[in-house]
């Protein structure tokens, strides 16, 4: 969206009676294409153009959006939003980013954007291939579809505060998902990957291969008693143990205090040696940006450094509240204040390979897919459903289903041992993660 015209709403919205304003636009184009069984199931595209605003009149403040940018729209978006801010109740930490924790000069030049736009007929073609080879692996006999995709973005910002900033994207990305069944019966799994630029996709015949196989080797899934034993985090899995955390130490839930983690900041949560990261500048990162959804200036730190709690994370509004500085967390769509969130998140690897840690464990679990986690935000007790293969004399022996893991993550954390096999597939990354001692529900 043009700079100029979202200078202009700001402007209007000065002129209207607001203190202060912020427009954003986004524009998104977007194709997707699914099959299943080998014919064509689903084409989506998307093509849109929006514009959100957020005004301060003193310490009230309110967001309106729309996708109509007309003249006319745009003085009804202005009109609107400066009458809710005056009927809006007073924040004293409402307010843009302070001044001197804008990003300023030039921003950094982060590869996130490729030109490449593929056609229908392509994604189409990458859909099927991932599928055939899914269904070509032995035990397979089904298939829940095949897709491809692309998309493209561009985001602007201007606030009255002087920050003027566009972040431009694109996205590709192929899945697949196989089902195997015998007479024992069936089981599914899937396997896929996003990047920003399409020559950094994994072939469709590997994606759908992988797929495929992870299926199989579901087959003859079996109940199991309930014990205590070791549990091992695959490592597409470990964002499950991250996100509890990331949530735990917002800015928002610390000021509240509805956070199990309110009084650790600068404490021992994880062993010695063990560093999270987050990297908004990472080069063709699904979770980098130049700068955060506040405009201020964002950069790499290290959440968890030698296993201490370096920081909360922070937009401007958490950040007053608490006295502090923002860490340049801030997370917003089109409407609505800010919340905050990482970029690049990244559990650092440790030394041993997933056998390795199955070597260490002698036996216990290794969870390869989760549902319905559920978490108690005030004490840190946690549990989740889950599937995935027992384990003994550090050799995969069966796999399992119909479980539940449970603990707390407070303790948890203190007995995280992670493994040396970090694949970055997302925006959130780590390797598999072993915890000792773990309650395990079966049957």
């Amino acid at each position: 969206m043009d700079e100029t015209l979202l200078n202009d709403v700001v402007a209007a919205a000065l002129r209207a009676g607001a203190d202060a304003a912020e427009a954003v636009g986004a524009e998104r184009r977007s194709l997707s294409i699914t099959v299943r069984q080998g014919d064509l199931e689903e084409v989506e595209r998307e093509e849109s153009r929006d514009l959100g605003l957020r005004v301060f009149v003193g310490q009230r403040q309110a967001t309106v959006s729309g996708s109509d940018i007309s003249a006319e729209a745009r003085a009804r978006l202005v009109e609107r939003a400066v009458a809710m801010a005056r009927l809006a109740p007073e924040d004293p930490y409402a307010g843009l980013a302070d001044p001197d924790r804008l990003a300023r000069g030039p921003l950094p030049d982060l590869d996130l954007y490729d030109p490449t736009e593929p056609t229908a007929e392509a994604l189409e073609e990458r859909a099927r291939v991932a599928e055939a080879a899914a269904r070509a692996v032995p035990g397979v006999t089904n298939s829940d579809g095949a897709s491809g995709s692309w998309s493209s973005s561009r985001w602007t910002m201007v606030t009255s505060g002087g920050f003027t900033g566009v972040h431009r994207a694109s996205g590709f990305s192929i899945g697949a998902s196989a089902i195997a069944g015998d007479d024992g019966g069936m089981e599914t799994d899937y396997d896929g990957r996003s990047t920003r630029w399409q020559a950094d996709l994994p072939t469709p015949e590997s994606l759908g291969t992988s797929a495929g196989e992870r299926a199989a080797r579901r087959l003859g899934a079996r109940k199991i008693a309930s014990t205590t034993a070791p549990v091992i985090f695959d490592n597409r899995l470990s964002g499950a143990l991250m996100s509890p955390l990331i949530g735990a130490i917002s800015g928002p839930a610390i000021a509240r205090g509805s956070s199990f983690l309110k009084d650790k900041l600068h404490q021992q949560l994880f062993s010695r040696g063990i560093v999270i990261r987050d990297e908004p500048h990472r080069r063709r990162g699904l979770g980098s940006s130049p700068f955060d959804d506040e405009g201020v200036a964002n950069g790499a730190r290290n959440l968890i450094d030698d296993g201490v709690l370096t920081t909360w994370l922070l937009n401007s509004s958490s950040a007053r509240q608490l006295g502090l500085t923002t860490t340049g967390h801030a997370s917003r769509g089109l409407a609505g204040p800010p919340g905050v969130s990482t970029s690049n998140l990244t559990f650092q690897p440790g030394d041993k390979d997933r056998a390795g840690l199955m070597k260490d464990a002698g036996a216990g679990l290794v969870i390869t897919s989760m549902f319905g986690p559920s978490l108690n935000a005030n004490t840190g007790d946690w549990s989740v459903g889950c599937a995935g293969y027992w384990f003994e004399g550090g050799e995969l022996a069966y796999p399992v289903s119909e479980i539940t893991v449970a603990g707390n993550l407070l303790e948890m954390f203190g007995r995280v041992v992670p493994g040396s096999d970090l694949e970055i597939r997302g925006a959130s990354n780590g390797p598999s993660l072993l915890v000792d001692a773990l309650a395990i529900a079966g049957r």
